[in-house]
């Protein structure tokens, strides 16, 4: 168990490691070993590293180590070097073969190797990405740690001033100090509904009880999310410790997290946490020498959407299927096994122990005057640049997409953003100026949600993106409630029959009536919020409804059952690699002459469009 004290003198230690202060010529790489680094392979690159730093015999010189999501996904694996004195340095796309590149002629020569760095949309290579249009737009608050700590070092957190938030929470400040201080930085929910998280515990520390618990809703669900995966494996302290600030908060002195078992490195690093913080005596009993207990156990989820959902995930945590309850009572009263329980997910913990640090004032000058604060987003897509981004909120759409997002790949057009997932809605091009905040998107049929950002081109249907996420829905309602049951089955009906060319006006009319009584009827938010892809992209792409109904076409030329697959003679040269490469043998024609397509044979699947050099082939 560390005293206070021994805290500070290991923050004081790791410090001066990390500025090289006795170390003035020793080296620091740190290699990106998220979930992203790893799938695009990070380990040889890592381990190409380790053994030739080893070889060199400059083991006390060189320090090698992993760390999280670096950010700019999509140019993974990353390795990033510190040296002092000097603007680190960034190598993207690495094999084990560069990395060994990298050691003999940056490490070890001194020289960085240019043809290793990103590239800026005009070829220019840039050193850092922090000199990076994807980086210079952003402020990391959530993610201040997430690329820049070993994760699985607690000494690394220290250094960063880990744990000294709760030092000053149960040492110098009262319950209601700290729920006053979350009250006036303005911090909103990060999970979705953006209640305020100040108002929450309030209403759990009023609950009167003689057990009271403190849970992190790690199970996110959402296609194409992963903020609250990438705090967990990047900086998993920051939740460890916000929420034992929380339990001092509230009177609580026990904690759960629950997290999905598909996240098996957010696991592995959470446990980890944990045994160090309780070693640490950060966690357990009589923290930092006060009659101050609170401890924090984790639980695996079997990747339910609906255990989202808040009082799911609590049914789910005491072992049951998980499925909604009726609120009131509302989890602040009546909770994990029937005592009051608070409820935050990862991003809003995220930022707790900095607003303690640096005061409610510091957080709220940050933001809009209704929504405080930065927003991590998950961006993917039609974007040049993917990857994680945590913007204040404020910062405008066209500004995500296209200083920090690169632009539209290929010349094409920036059509809508989803967020909010299955939950959200469309933002079309019209609103690409609109502010980024709750009310904002809310305003003009979109939500929050927990991050996830995607983008779509002119290629895209709204028809067909819409039915992607009923089908979602779909297959993860609990079925506990018909509205939710039933209702989406139906509208997801809808769609397949105007999708499919079969279509009628009427339909439009029966989508809408049909969304609002489940919007209105289902027991849980989420079936109440799943006919908003349905809506939203009704209330801007009606057009494209109606050209699929009336024209039987689909304008976008993605649903299969309105293509159809055209060969101008004209153009055609008669080298027979369509017919080749046509897997149901519906092109036929000789050498050098025109070709045609059998319409009764074509299974629409594109090869011969993708295969034609000269143009010929052309979708209708």
């Amino acid at each position: 168990m560390k005293s206070l004290e021994e805290i500070m003198a290991i923050k004081e230690q790791v410090q001066s490691e990390l500025s090289f202060e006795n170390n003035p010529d020793g080296i620091r790489v740190l290699v990106g070993m998220a979930t992203c680094g790893i799938a695009a392979g990070a380990r040889p690159v890592m381990d190409a590293l380790v053994e030739g730093v080893k070889a060199a015999g400059l083991e006390g010189k060189v320090t090698v180590t992993e760390t999280g999501c670096i950010g700019i996904c999509q140019y993974e694996p990353i390795v990033e070097i510190y040296e002092k004195g000097k603007e680190k340095v960034t190598y993207v796309k690495m094999t084990a073969d560069k990395a060994k590149d990298v050691l003999e002629q940056h490490i070890k020569g001194g020289k960085p190797v240019e043809d290793y760095f990103l590239k800026d949309a005009d070829g220019t290579p840039k050193s850092s990405l922090a000199e990076t249009n994807f980086y210079k737009k952003q402020k990391r608050v959530a993610l201040r740690n997430c690329g820049v700590i070993n994760p699985e070092k607690i000494d690394e957190y220290i250094g960063k001033s880990g744990y000294l938030a709760l030092a000053k929470v149960i040492r110098e400040m009262t319950p209601d100090d700290v729920i006053n201080t979350i009250l006036a930085s303005g911090l909103r929910g990060r999970g979705g509904g953006g209640f305020p998280t100040g108002r929450k515990w309030m209403f759990a520390k009023a609950s009167v009880s003689d057990k009271k618990y403190v849970v992190c809703n790690a199970d996110e669900g959402d296609p194409g999310a992963f903020m609250d995966r990438s705090v967990l494996e990047g900086d998993p302290h920051a939740v460890l410790e916000a929420m034992a600030i929380a339990g001092y908060a509230i009177g609580a002195d026990e904690g759960w997290i629950y997290v999905r078992a598909e996240y098996p490195i957010a696991v592995r690093r959470l446990k980890i946490a944990i045994e160090q913080a309780r070693e640490y005596g950060v966690l357990g009993n009589n923290i930092f020498g006060t009659d101050f207990n609170f401890d924090i156990h984790i639980r695996l989820g079997a990747g339910a959407f609906v255990c989202g959902e808040e009082t799911a995930l609590l049914t789910s945590i005491e072992g049951n299927r998980g499925e909604p309850r009726p609120r009131p009572p509302f989890p602040a009263v009546k909770g994990l096994w029937g005592k009051p329980t608070i409820i935050n997910n990862v991003e809003t913990y995220a930022n707790i122990a900095q607003i303690i640090l640096n005061g409610a004032e510091w957080f709220s000058s940050v933001g809009t005057e209704t929504s405080k604060g930065t927003k991590v987003f998950a961006l993917g897509g039609k974007i040049t640049n993917t990857g994680l981004v945590e913007i204040p909120m404020g910062t405008t759409l066209r500004e995500i997409i296209e200083e920090i997002g690169g632009g539209i790949p290929n010349g094409k057009k920036f059509k809508a953003a989803q967020t909010g997932g299955p939950s959200g809605g469309c933002i079309p091009a019209e609103h690409i100026d609109t502010p980024i905040d709750y009310d904002n998107l809310i305003k003009i049929g979109s939500m929050m949600g927990s991050g996830g950002l995607i983008v779509m081109d002119e290629d895209t249907c709204m028809v067909d993106l819409a039915k992607f996420f009923l089908e979602f829905t779909v297959d993860e309602s609990c079925g506990k409630c018909a509205p939710c049951r039933i209702g989406t089955v139906r509208l997801l009906e809808i769609l397949k029959k105007i999708t499919s060319g079969n279509g009628e006006m009427e339909d439009i009319d029966k989508l809408e009536e049909l969304a609002a009584y489940i919007k209105s009827a289902s027991l849980c938010g989420l079936g109440q919020t799943a006919p908003n892809p349905v809506l939203s992209t009704l209330r801007y792409f009606r057009d494209e409804y109606i050209a699929h109904i009336k024209d039987k076409k689909c304008p976008a030329g993605v649903c299969k059952s309105l293509l159809r697959y055209e060969i101008d003679p004209d153009k055609c040269k008669g080298c027979t690699m369509c017919a080749r490469q046509c897997p149901a043998g519906a092109i036929s024609g000789t050498v050098k002459q025109p070709h045609v397509i059998d319409p009764a044979k074509c299974v629409k699947c594109g090869a011969c469009l993708t295969t034609c050099k000269f143009g010929a082939i052309s979708k209708k």
